[in-house]
């Protein structure tokens, strides 16, 4: 009889990558997963999770018509990349990857 605790349940780390534009999330994703892949990593991923869309309106004069107004949007597009099996090694690599501002990574360890 063998015990779960005995065997090594493989780990992985969760990346989520968000930016509002979306070549600059293609790139990033894809940056990452070379830098993974070169220090012999299974990779899954980019994932392309649902773009978040927040859309505002706003009156164009102040005080009179109603009727004339402008509406904005603001898309938050999304990744998911996981990293099957990580050592020391890809885990340094991708904490010193420099990646292009306005993109947002959130490292968790499944």
């Amino acid at each position: 009889m063998v015990k779960k605790k005995d065997q090594e349940v493989p780990q992985k780390i969760r990346l989520r990558i968000r930016a509002y534009d979306h070549k600059l999330i293609d790139n990033s994703a894809r940056q990452i997963i070379e830098t993974a892949e070169r220090n012999d990593a299974k990779v899954v991923g980019p994932i392309p999770l649902p773009t978040e869309v927040k859309k505002y309106t706003v009156n164009r004069s102040t005080f009179i018509d109603k009727n004339s107004r402008e509406q904005f949007e603001l898309r938050v597009h999304k990744r998911l990349i996981d990293i099957l099996n990580p050592n020391q090694k890809i885990i340094e690599s991708l904490s010193n990857l420099n990646l292009p501002a306005g993109v947002d990574i959130e490292i968790k360890i499944v």
